[in-house]
């Protein structure tokens, strides 16, 4: 047993990546392999999930190229995902009816708008708004536009899922069509509080039940790989759950209040809110933890449009720096009488604001600002954003934060998290990895394995996680706070009309 791994399967927006993991929960080895973004119309965004499923077989060989771990040596296999891409196949072949509709996708935006009125009925169902970022309209949209599709789905002839769906599918040779429960939270079609499929649901997007995959639990005896090329036949797939839940899981946040922020492009905040789903009036995304058994557990999940974009924007828009990584040290010459806001509202705001027509507005601007200045304000954006959604969700949960796990690219910058410390005047811990979502994936395998016995075990583990305290004044950080809110108040101003405070 002591030889053995847990193999992770990360299939991410722009990436296939294959991890892993030994018992100490370090990666010992990976392979990742890019991936062909399809952009047939302007906000129409696709992928090839054959292409993502060809890689497959070279990723593997490079994977087991770079290690003395043999593929017989692997106890279980974890898959996580980029959630909300949409796949429809045919059940006799495997073959999808059409590339996947991804996430970004906006093509339903027009059947979104049209009924409106239903947002407050879905979100109180479902946890989620209505919006072409999840995974109903563009079930619909497929059924429609897809020649003979309607028919054949009504005939029960054909399978949906995302993609930890069609990668089951696959593995297992078509034995297995089911999804885990966070997975199957962001669908618009499941019953948040029942934890199943909802024929009113199914009804009103006009969706054949037939379709759905089986809803499991996260950490599942799945089904086992069989007549694959590159993994040999029986290991089990014991782990299923979508990227950002697999990190919240990863992070090792499994109880009320615990929560982590992972900073990409965007950044996803999440906070783990037990075991009834907290819906209040920040709108928040509802939606359902990683689960380890038949006992639900929910997450509040709020979206941030712009955190990496922001130090990218100064890149790549402003040439103020050759390299992201050039930001730290130009902050950190920033001089602290000089009190610029960066309101980074590039392509409007997200939770807990919800305003798409605002636009970046900067304040505080003088002779004496410098670069060093906007690079400053730049990053302290995003932790404000952050700041305001862990201030949304305590208030919709009724919950304290524990602290803040945090990981991703910009958690490489020290002066960053400890900005973040200051602002949230709670301890920020960075992760001991940069696979955070992957690791989670595995630790919900190797649970369903006895890899490790219970999630004491996985708290329990080595790393070298760094700790941050908050050693900004109070004072100074509520003046800090205070002015950002009016910032961000008068840009909604500027933008709508109506807007009252938030």
């Amino acid at each position: 047993m002591a030889d053995e791994y847990i193999l992770a399967i990360d299939q991410g927006t722009t990436s296939t990546r294959l991890l892993l993991f030994d018992r100490d929960g370090r990666a010992v080895a990976s392979a990742a392999q890019e991936l062909k973004q399809h952009y047939p119309q302007p906000g129409w965004v696709e992928h090839d999930v054959e292409e993502i499923w060809q890689s497959f077989p070279p990723l593997a060989e490079r994977l087991f190229a770079s290690t003395s771990v043999r593929p017989d040596q692997i106890a279980a296999i974890g898959v996580t995902n980029q959630r909300e891409t949409t796949v429809i196949w045919h059940r006799s072949t495997g073959q999808p009816i059409a590339r996947a509709i991804v996430w970004q996708d906006r093509r339903t935006s027009d059947f979104c708008r049209q009924h409106a009125a239903k947002d407050p009925w879905l979100y109180e169902r479902t946890g989620l708004v209505l919006d072409p970022y999840f995974c109903a309209t563009k079930i619909r949209w497929l059924l429609d536009h897809v020649a003979g599709a309607r028919t054949a789905a009504e005939k029960g002839e054909l399978a949906f899922g995302t993609i930890d769906s069609y990668l089951l599918w696959r593995l297992t040779n078509g034995q297995v069509h089911a999804t885990d429960v966070s997975n199957a939270s962001r669908s618009l079609l499941l019953n948040l509080h029942a934890v199943a499929w909802d024929d009113e649901l199914t009804a009103f997007f006009d969706i054949p039940k037939s379709l759905l995959p089986e809803v499991l639990p996260s950490s599942h005896r799945y089904g086992v790989t069989a007549g694959l090329n590159f993994l040999p036949d029986g290991i089990p797939i014991t782990g299923v759950a979508g990227d950002q839940q697999a990190a919240l899981f990863g992070q090792r946040c499994f109880s009320p209040g615990e929560a982590k922020c992972t900073y990409g492009t965007g950044a996803f905040f999440l906070m783990h809110t037990g075991s009834e789903p907290k819906l209040g009036r920040h709108r928040l995304v509802a939606t359902l933890a990683a689960t380890t058994g038949p006992t639900a557990e929910y997450a509040l999940e709020g979206s941030i449009f712009i955190a990496g974009a922001a130090v990218q924007w100064l890149r790549d828009g402003l040439h103020l720096i050759a390299r992201s990584a050039d930001v730290e040290p130009l902050a950190r010459q920033a001089s602290m009488d000089e009190e610029v806001i960066f309101v980074p509202a590039l392509v409007g705001l997200g939770a807990p604001h919800w305003v798409p027509e605002a636009r970046g507005t900067i304040f505080g601007l003088t002779r004496a600002t410098t670069a060093a200045d906007l690079a400053r304000a730049a990053l302290e954006s995003v932790a404000l954003q952050v700041v305001d959604l862990e201030h949304a969700c305590r208030q919709d949960a009724g919950l304290e934060l524990a602290d803040l796990r945090v990981d991703g690219g910009m958690v490489a910058n020290e002066f960053f998290v400890q900005m973040q410390a200051d602002l949230l005047g709670r301890t920020v811990v960075r992760s001991g990895t940069a696979e955070a979502t992957a690791l989670g994936a595995a630790f919900l395998a190797g649970l369903q394995v006895g890899f490790w016995p219970d999630r004491n075990a996985l708290r329990a583990l080595p790393g070298d996680r760094k700790s941050y305290a908050p050693a900004m004044d109070e004072a100074a950080r509520h003046r800090r706070i205070s002015a950002w809110r009016r910032a961000v108040q008068t840009t909604v101003q500027h933008y709508r009309s109506d807007a009252t405070s938030p």
